[in-house]
């Protein structure tokens, strides 16, 4: 949802016909979106929603600097010149990979995994156990970016031979019935049958498993590795299609540029998770940035009416839960809503929602803008 060139929403008249691409109808209309996002005629956001099934590739997204390098150097793979920080919130229990772990943790998994070792190098293992018990974190991140660029570098035939070797050492161990837990089995298994043999399923030994419950999310800061395993999510981001991918995807790999680019700083699982803000019935996902945020909003089921506040910037709307009317004042008539229903919003402008019994949930995607104080 949003005005990316690669796949650009549709305007649907009252009759039902697609008469304009929303990216072509705000170059038009650039007065309608917002005064930050009409010096460039377009919205600065892309809004989606994600059912994942398979993993989603082991990747990263670059700055606005690189993003512009790599768009000029390589303009088939990397198509525009724009960065794409993103977030992801979770709608049903979700599971991903975000963040190098504490240096600690992926020190007791090369102790403890011989296969794990073995494709990482042991020159690589013995740098990151010595550095694991110092306090310098040059020294740490150095030992980390040695050890992962091993590791995705290495030979095929031993990425094979290893995982094969560990994924019948674990999976005999549960058919014995005895605890898997330090070999992150059920994320190891999970990946390995859908990916086979693929050098990715080794990365879930360096990168957390965050497990967000539904409104739990992640930000996706340029450079931070991060993969999708499984469940539904909102995700938003800037108006860009930039992804450096290494593993679990049978897409293009730049496996170089991605271990070059990429932040090796540890973090805990509690420090891969983005705390919203809390106004009442609305919550407000807004990061350090200025290309984006997301508001959601609940109407509970008690209640009939609901109000989508004027902001200066344009936005997109999308009805997860529940049914009901949107009217405004550039409105001839209310617009009927239901699950999945997708609206635009022009800047400046207030909805009123009228919703049934079972209440409404909403999630609107705009530019950052300031939220208000509680």
């Amino acid at each position: 949802m949003g005005t990316h060139p690669n796949g650009p929403s549709r305007i649907i008249s009252s009759s039902g016909d697609a008469d304009i691409d929303l990216g072509a109808w705000v170059r038009k209309n650039s007065d309608s979106i917002g005064t930050e996002m009409e010096k460039n005629k377009d919205l600065s956001f892309l809004f989606k929603v994600l059912s994942v099934k398979t993993a989603l590739s082991i990747q990263a997204h670059p700055n606005k600097v690189l993003a512009e390098k790599i768009h000029r150097e390589d303009p088939k793979v990397y198509k525009d010149p724009n960065h794409k920080p993103e977030m992801a919130i979770a709608l049903t229990p979700f599971q991903g990979l975000c963040g190098f772990r504490p240096i600690k943790e992926v020190a007791k998994f090369l102790k403890y995994i011989e296969e794990f070792r073995t494709a990482v190098g042991g020159q690589h293992v013995v740098k990151l156990l010595s550095s694991s018990n110092c306090v310098d974190q040059a020294l740490q991140k150095e030992a980390m970016k040695d050890c992962f660029t091993g590791l995705m570098n290495q030979k095929k035939e031993v990425i094979h031979a290893q995982l094969s070797s560990l994924v019948n050492h674990v999976t005999e161990l549960e058919k014995e019935g005895k605890d898997t837990s330090m070999y992150e089995a059920d994320v190891l298994l999970k990946v390995n049958k859908e990916f086979p043999g693929d050098v990715g399923c080794f990365a879930i030994y360096f990168l957390n498993v965050v497990n967000l419950k539904p409104g739990e999310a992640m930000f996706l800061r340029a450079s931070l590795p991060h993969a999708y395993l499984s469940g539904d999510c909102i995700e938003c981001m800037a108006c860009s299609d930039n992804t450096i991918r290494a593993g679990l995807t049978p897409k293009f790999r730049d496996v170089k540029l991605l271990c070059e680019m990429l932040d090796y700083a540890s973090l805990s699982v509690a420090q891969a998770k983005f705390r919203p803000i809390q106004r009442g019935n609305v919550t407000y996902y807004k990061p350090d940035i200025e290309d984006f945020m997301v508001t959601k909003v609940e109407v509970p089921a008690d209640t009939t009416s609901g109000i989508l506040q004027c902001i200066d910037s344009a936005s997109i709307c999308i009805v997860i839960q529940g049914e009901g009317q949107a009217s405004s004042c550039s409105l001839v008539s209310p617009l009927d809503l239901n699950r999945g229903f997708v609206f635009f919003i022009a800047a400046n402008e207030e909805v009123h929602l009228t919703v049934s019994s079972q209440g409404m949930l909403v999630f609107r995607a705009s530019y950052s803008v300031k939220i208000p104080s509680a």
